[in-house]
């Protein structure tokens, strides 16, 4: 059974969180939630959260064990984007582009208690 959490219009962009998310890709829960909480990244804490929500709504939504859970995918995809400007010299702009993102977490599992 495949149960997922979401995390939308996260302040990071979809190309740094891709990089923390293919770390966690068929690993189980336990171990992701692991290697998340090391890493020095912003996106991982955000990551962390939704993989914990995820095997939360596994285990009292459905009824499965947490310790048999198993990441099965884990996206990140294009959220808002803020376009800014900022001065530069003699008068001049520059561009200035903050990317948010929408995280989603598929975990399986077979197990019940």
């Amino acid at each position: 059974m495949e149960v997922r959490a979401r995390a939308t219009d996260q302040p990071v962009s979809p190309r740094k969180a891709r990089l923390v998310l293919e770390l966690i890709k068929g690993r189980p829960v336990g171990e992701a939630l692991a290697v998340l909480e090391f890493l020095p990244q912003q996106s991982a804490r955000i990551i962390w959260k939704t993989v914990k929500s995820a095997a939360a709504n596994a285990e009292t939504n459905h009824d499965l064990n947490p310790d048999g859970l198993v990441v099965k995918s884990a996206t990140a995809n294009d959220a808002r984007v803020l376009k800014r400007f900022r001065a530069r010299s003699r008068g001049r702009v520059s561009p200035l582009v903050r990317r948010y993102s929408h995280i989603e977490i598929v975990v399986e599992g077979d197990e019940t208690f």
